[in-house]
């Protein structure tokens, strides 16, 4: 990592809106623009610009320094994104290494101790401990969305508020949750059993069927959590 990148500090950065001129070394709007594809997911130059009232050339300067640095990774969008004749936009998304720069919840102990315990006592204690810490999510869920009328924006909140910079996107068939950073992606990518039951206890807290449709742990820009409509909530009683 190059000296200057503050990935650590969560400074509001006043812009020159003005303008839109922002010295390329400033450190603090890379941070900025870092922490805004770490909150918001994958995001081309164009949003980025719109999004943190920078000009497009302003913008893919940071860009530029932050992929030289291994802070993001520039990437072609998915096809199912591409309308149109030209050639599409890439998209920069959150490294490995940039997420490591964040704050994290786990460190190579973490794995290091699950690896430990899948060799000599099998994956059952591992599968245990992935269990247990779902559980515990699922406590502290339950008292935070209690009184809440939302039950899909309170999950999000409360996930927010555990590191996992949570927000809801209204579907045709039913929401989503999508968390933009995972306090646990190094452990996760080593033991998947971690997702597969903090997915179970985000199934039990909403009450209903869940989907996950993909995880930072597994190279995805975002973990994403399908939520579909229960079809008998709005069916029209017939006489």
């Amino acid at each position: 990592m190059a000296e200057g990148v503050e990935l650590r500090h969560n400074t509001v950065v006043k812009m020159q809106r003005s303008t839109g001129v922002i010295p390329a070394d400033d450190s603090r709007t890379r941070d900025q623009v870092a922490r805004s594809i770490l909150e918001n997911g994958p995001s081309t130059a164009a949003v980025l610009s719109q999004r943190l009232g920078l000009t497009p050339a302003g913008i893919r300067r940071h860009l530029d320094l932050l992929v030289n640095d291994g802070v993001l990774e520039a990437r072609e969008p998915h096809s199912a994104l591409i309308r149109g004749r030209g050639r599409p936009s890439k998209v920069f998304v959150m490294s490995d290494k940039g997420r490591e720069q964040f704050e994290h919840s786990y460190d190579d102990l973490a794995v290091a101790a699950l690896k430990f315990m899948s060799a000599h006592s099998g994956d059952h204690l591992v599968n245990s401990f992935a269990q247990s810490r779902a559980d515990d999510i699922e406590r502290k869920a339950a008292i935070a969305i209690a009184k809440k009328s939302n039950k899909t924006q309170a999950v999000a909140e409360f996930l927010t508020e555990q590191g996992y910079a949570a927000s809801v996107a209204q579907k045709p068939m039913g929401e989503e949750i999508c968390q933009h950073h995972c306090p646990i992606a190094h452990v996760a990518s080593e033991f998947p059993q971690l997702c597969e039951a903090e997915t179970e206890a985000l199934s039990r807290i909403l009450g209903t069927h869940v989907q996950r449709l993909a995880t930072i742990a597994h190279g995805d820009g975002v973990c994403t959590t399908f939520i579909p409509t229960n079809a008998t909530t709005n069916r029209k009683v017939r006489a």
